[in-house]
């Protein structure tokens, strides 16, 4: 897209586009406050159990969003993206009105498949609206902002509303906003899609990629139940290798893969992806963990522990508009090696956490760290994954980086989860006070975290390339045709 052919109404369109976003960035983290109170009312017997209210739905949107974005670039984008908006309230009410610990995560799977349709589509959107170069990158920062920012301002809301008006609000909230916003979306929004292409999809690799994920976290947070050796775990995990092996052959041979290996031909954008799943290896489990400390161990309620992440969200909203600024100047690796050396040692510092300790001396010098870590981690993220991309491709890449963030997310939130219940039931059978045996586990989960940490610093020195921002497009011609709505 030209300056001369510029949508003038690209801002507002922004604008609609940031708050469906944050919808579904929120939902991911939003319930991590709430957890206690839904676990005690529809009975979870236990924290594996009880991660899947998050990792269900995880999975399910990083599993079909590649999908999800493919079909937004053949079918239209602002088409799935409203479709994708509408099913992500209706399934919002279904998991507020929840009678059992069934319906809920079964609520949240489908819930995940919602957002799965809906959030390529805000990125690729934004991707053929603005013109690469300068423009552009401020509206990937504005996304990248939210995702940052996202996670911490779930879990403030998620305390307020489960303080005053109970876990349900927690997914009632979406239902109102979701539909006032699909009211704006024909007014401001343009249709797109991409030209020259087949309109065939590949559901195969959707399904499978997203069993085998499935079917291993299944595994892995029940490890604690029957053991690593036991014959369920073994077949389990069989199961899981077996149908990833069946995902990657089928995409080397399918016309139309999910993942064209001529993707990863772009070197930064490989590196964004990988490094987005080492981060979301680390933070997602860090707030399930950090919330069940808070109020377990430290005994904060829900509102309170909501206001405890306050320090997190904010430092991460200015940190990211400063990140904005530096990586159009000074590139993509300066400030993600930097962002992710915060990350990491905010994590370290939360692996001194205290079974008597306090909010200012064990929590918040570790958030105001973290905060500004994850601003310079998530801006230059969010700007590589999209460098160079044409219109054709532009919800593979926004898909691709979205599905890396998800899934390291909920292998994450699995591992560490299973971490922690391993180290906190062996110190309790031994005889270990439960507040010590749960910090203890929680303790060792950071230390997981910052090795998780370490390796994404070690992977963007090696991969990540310094990227000129105002790159032209690429010779391939741009495809996508941009029609008013």
């Amino acid at each position: 897209m030209t300056e001369a052919h510029a949508d003038p109404k690209r801002w507002n369109a922004l604008a609609v586009l940031s708050i469906a976003y944050l919808m579904v960035v929120l939902d991911i983290a939003i319930v991590n406050v709430a957890l206690p109170s839904i676990q005690k009312d529809l009975h979870f017997t236990s924290a594996e159990n009880l991660q899947w209210i998050v990792s269900g739905y995880a999975l399910t949107f990083g599993g079909f969003l590649l999908l999800g974005g493919r079909m937004g670039d053949l079918l239209g984008r602002r088409k799935l993206f409203m479709v994708g908006l509408a099913l992500f309230s209706i399934t919002s009410l279904v998991a507020g009105l929840s009678t059992s610990s069934g319906m809920l995560i079964g609520a949240r799977v489908a819930q995940g498949a919602a957002g799965a349709i809906l959030s390529p589509s805000v990125f690729s959107i934004t991707s053929v609206t603005f013109q690469e170069g300068s423009e552009r990158n401020k509206a990937l920062g504005v996304l990248g902002a939210i995702s940052g920012a996202g996670a911490a301002l779930g879990v403030i809301l998620g305390g307020v509303l489960t303080q005053y008006a109970g876990w349900e609000w927690i997914f009632y909230v979406n239902v109102p906003i979701g539909l006032a916003t699909l009211l704006f979306v024909p007014r401001v929004v343009r249709e797109s899609h991409a030209e020259g292409m087949e309109k065939k999809f590949d559901a195969i690799g959707a399904f499978t990629v997203t069993g085998s994920l499935m079917l291993f976290v299944y595994a892995l947070t029940r490890t604690n139940q029957v053991g690593w050796s036991s014959l369920e775990t073994i077949l389990e995990m069989i199961g899981s290798v077996v149908l990833m092996v069946v995902f990657i052959a089928w995409e080397a041979r399918s016309r139309f893969a999910l993942v064209p290996l001529r993707i990863f031909r772009r070197r930064t954008l490989t590196g964004a992806n990988v490094i987005g799943f080492l981060l979301g290896t680390m933070i997602f489990g860090m707030f399930f963990l950090l919330s069940l400390y808070m109020q377990q161990v430290l005994g904060f309620t829900a509102l309170k522990t909501g206001i405890g992440y306050l320090a997190v969200a904010l430092t991460a909203v200015v940190s990211s508009g400063v990140a904005q600024a530096l990586v159009t100047k000074l590139g993509i690796k300066p400030a993600l090696i930097g962002g992710l050396t915060l990350v990491g040692g905010g994590l370290v510092y939360f692996t001194q956490i205290s079974a008597t300790g306090s909010y200012f001396v064990d929590l918040f010098p570790g958030f105001i760290i973290l905060g500004i870590g994850l601003g310079f981690t998530f801006v230059p993220i969010s700007i590589a994954a999209l460098a160079g991309v044409t219109g054709r491709d532009a919800g593979l890449a926004s898909g691709l980086i979205n599905t890396s963030q998800q899934v390291g997310g909920a292998l994450g939130l699995a591992i560490l989860t299973t971490v922690y219940a391993s180290r906190s039931s062996s110190l309790e059978r031994s005889g270990t006070p439960h507040p010590q045996a749960l910090t203890s586990g929680f303790s060792l989960a950071f230390w997981v975290a910052a090795g998780v940490a370490a390796a994404a610093i070690l992977i963007t020195l090696l991969i990540v390339r310094r990227e000129d921002l105002q790159m032209q497009p690429e010779t391939e011609p741009e495809t996508a045709a941009v029609i008013a709505g």
